[in-house]
């Protein structure tokens, strides 16, 4: 699998990463087995991908405890990569003032069963008072300590990242990009590699949309259909408009032997700014095809149709 160095000072890793948030709780649906979710992680692991994205919230660290139980005897083939998030939202987060990272990140450590993650991360801006420079102040003060080898952000815009930025240098912005939600492109993603600033795409499926297994008659019953972030994907008239640009997809993706999602995966990481994409599945059939973008090549043709039905 073709592998990319994160940002100017982060590790190289595969431009297609595991996410575990399915792994962790019921918002994709009740988890079927906590063995496949193992299963499916170690096969992502075989299948080339050199690190996992978890987070202290997906399903109040249950996900990081099937990772660290999936990489036990492995951690030294594979990157795991966490996140803190603010305590506000009643969403499980520890909370972002600086005694409650550092305690977020030993409870973390020891649901993943090691010393340190490679990549600790912000899960998402506080909105309860708590000054932004003092929460990255503390990420920087794990870095220091060796519990987190690189620090990043998540969910930022720009005047956020250089708040952080005379503090320490923020390896990653772990940021929403897709065929379907491409806001980040026209000005976030030349800046953040101008300043050597790596970039983590997540929900690079829109979150099924892209996958081709969805159609007109699929029911919504989780989390989507009522998340106000997604609803712009998922809303009525949206959905159906949607559907028919896959439908439209699905030609060019034949066309290189390949699937829908794993052609609208191989597109993101081939954006300029782009390192790499989290694609997160409870299923290693579905893991194994999501790998087969990491070196996946796409001709002009394919380009440039994909430009047109997206564009």
């Amino acid at each position: 699998m073709e592998m990319r160095a994160l940002g100017r000072e982060g590790p190289e890793i595969s431009v297609v990463g595991f996410g575990a948030w399915e792994a962790g709780g019921d918002a994709w649906g009740p988890n079927r087995s906590d063995e496949l979710v193992i299963e499916a992680i170690r096969t992502a692991i075989d299948s080339g991908m050199t690190w996992i994205d978890t987070a202290e919230v997906y399903g109040n660290g249950r996900s990081e405890e099937l990772v660290g139980r999936a990489v036990e005897g492995r951690r030294d083939q594979v990157r795991v990569f966490t996140k803190v998030a603010p305590r506000e939202t009643g969403g499980g987060g520890t909370g972002l003032r600086p005694e409650e990272i550092r305690s977020a990140i030993r409870a973390s450590l020891g649901r993943l069963r090691t010393d340190h993650v490679d990549l600790y991360q912000i899960h998402w801006p506080d909105s309860s008072g708590v000054p932004l420079e003092d929460s990255w102040d503390a990420m920087a003060g794990l870095q220091d300590q060796g519990l987190a080898a690189h620090i990043g952000v998540s969910n930022f815009d720009r005047t956020l990242i250089e708040r952080c930025l005379p503090i320490r240098h923020v390896d990653s912005v772990q940021n929403q990009f897709s065929l379907l939600f491409q806001e980040d492109g026209a000005e976030l993603l030349p800046w953040l590699q101008a300043e050597g600033i790596g970039y983590l795409a997540y929900g690079p499926l829109a979150f099924g949309l892209l996958t081709g297994a969805l159609s007109k008659d699929s029911t919504i019953a989780d989390w989507r259909s009522a998340d106000a972030d997604v609803r712009a994907l998922f809303g009525p008239g949206a959905f159906q408009r949607n559907l028919q640009r896959v439908e439209r997809m699905r030609p060019v993706a034949e066309q290189l032997a390949t699937s829908p999602a794993t052609l609208a995966l191989r597109w993101v990481v081939e954006q300029p700014g782009v390192t790499a994409a989290i694609a997160g599945s409870r299923d290693p059939t579905h893991v194994s095809a999501n790998a087969r973008a990491g070196d996946l090549q796409l001709d002009n043709q394919a380009r440039e149709s994909l430009g047109a039905i997206f564009g």
